[in-house]
């Protein structure tokens, strides 16, 4: 069982990395539409974002959370 857990693929970083940058994609669209901004300036806001940083870092453990949730971060981030 150990051991079919350290070779799940998905587990990979490269995999990860696919899944985190999906993500922000979606939580970059959801921002264009609440923002009413094209995606591509959510994407730049996003991106230069504290909220960003800390869905990247695996300490603050934001990356748990849904996408609707660190939209809201971000969007509490801003009004700051």
């Amino acid at each position: 069982m150990e051991q079919n857990r350290q070779n799940d693929p998905i587990k990979s970083p490269e995999i990860q990395e696919m899944i985190l940058s999906n993500r922000i994609g979606q939580i970059s669209a959801e921002l264009a539409k609440r923002l009413n901004i094209a995606p591509e300036r959510a994407l730049e806001l996003f991106y230069a974002s504290q909220t960003c940083a800390d869905l990247h870092d695996k300490s603050t453990g934001l990356y748990l959370y849904g996408n609707l949730y660190v939209a809201d971060e971000f969007m509490r981030e801003k009004e700051y």
